[in-house]
């Protein structure tokens, strides 16, 4: 063992917290890299909500055998009922979760959630450490791992690494490449509330020319959030009322806005969105989870759930090797590339099932391509 820990996981989003408490439970020696906290959900002020909220029915196995389904109920998230879709029609169709065998899915509050997942991994042992990764030097089984806190650096020695760093695959791209779906942003704004009369549970999404929108009831309020090429924003969504001006204009998103235009509007916030995954999401001493190995399109909302099952894998994956078991990461490479392939083909699906703006850039674009890579990635 080196410096006293086994394995060194790189970010505390859900896959990274996962991962953690995976490998604290098995016993290993786990350090759990996240930015030092500015108040007790360990978000800085400035940063209220966090978009990613929705969680499906088919976590709930998962979390029932982590053992924490239970304080997750209890953590004061709405149900989610179902979809509603106005895509490929002016009309809406629906999806209910009345008959999932899994019963119904969440809205979170993801800065309650992820706190809650970070706290359960600390619970099991894994230590925090406050920092940012920055590089991984050293050799597998001795790696030293260069954290950032404060403008300072120094070293974390460990035998293994979990990359759980996001999209940007701090550690992973060092010696994997990353193959990237599009150029799709998220601008979303939370209108605070709840205001009483909005009782609808379902999440609502709506096509449109240049991309398409969703709103979901969270604990705090309401979310709208636009979809849309970088390239193709519009520079009134930039502003608050331009934002809420063209949400309000839409056929269905703009009727669950009633009652929660009143005072001030928040401006929009912005947040990277496009596919992405690595060509390899494992290597010598090292493993990727979450965003890190395979980001998707929101349109899948299957984003926190491959997190919570990529770390959950991983974890097996870094103990097995750890034990000396020969097939372990290939295992959980095989895992990933599977849950790719299926995203990769719903992915196409649901965009090809939209034919009313084909001539238009953004749907254009998500036609097949000679030129991307298979899977309609290219290298970026």
């Amino acid at each position: 063992m080196t410096g006293g820990c086994d394995v060194v996981v790189a970010g505390a989003g859900p896959a990274g917290s996962v991962a953690a408490l995976c490998l604290a439970r098995a016993g290993r020696r786990v350090r759990l890299l996240a930015p030092r906290p500015q108040d007790p959900t360990g978000l800085r002020r400035t940063d209220p909500y966090r978009i990613g909220e929705t969680l499906p029915p088919a976590a709930r196995p998962l979390l029932r055998d982590l053992g924490l389904l239970d304080g997750l109920d209890a953590d004061g998230h709405l149900p989610c009922t179902g979809t509603d879709a106005a895509w490929g029609s002016e009309q809406p169709h629906g999806r209910g979760h009345v008959m999932d065998p899994h019963g119904h899915g969440w809205h979170l509050d993801r800065v309650r959630f992820d706190a809650f997942l970070r706290g359960a991994a600390e619970d099991a042992g894994a230590r925090p450490v406050c920092g940012v990764a920055v590089r991984r030097t050293g050799r597998p089984g001795a790696w030293r791992l260069v954290i950032r806190e404060r403008g300072v650096e120094r070293e974390l020695p460990c035998r293994w690494v979990v990359d759980a760093t996001g999209r940007r695959a701090a550690i992973a791209r060092q010696c994997a490449v990353r193959l990237r779906q599009d150029r799709l942003v998220a601008a979303y704004v939370l209108l605070a509330g709840p205001v009483p009369a909005d009782q609808d549970l379902r999440t609502l999404v709506e096509s449109a020319p240049r991309g398409w929108w969703y709103t979901a009831r969270v604990p705090a309020g309401r979310l709208v959030a636009h979809l849309t090429d970088l390239d193709l924003v519009e520079p009134r969504l930039r502003t608050a009322a331009g934002f809420l001006e063209e949400a309000a204009g839409t056929r269905h998103v703009g009727t669950r806005l009633g009652g929660y235009a009143a005072g001030r509007l928040p401006e929009p916030r912005w947040a990277p969105a496009h596919g992405q995954r690595l060509a390899r999401p494992t290597g010598p001493g090292w493993v990727a989870v979450g965003d890190a190995a395979l980001a998707c399109d929101p349109l899948s909302a299957q984003g926190i759930l491959t997190a919570l099952h990529t770390g959950a894998r991983a974890a097996a994956a870094v103990d097995g090797s750890l034990r000396g078991e020969a097939g372990a990461l290939a295992a959980y490479r095989a895992f990933v590339d599977g849950i790719a392939a299926r995203y990769l083909a719903l992915h196409a699906q649901a965009y090809a099932d939209e034919a009313r703006w084909v001539s238009l850039p953004f749907w254009a674009r998500r036609r097949p391509s000679v030129a991307a890579l298979p899977g309609g990635l290219t290298q970026g």
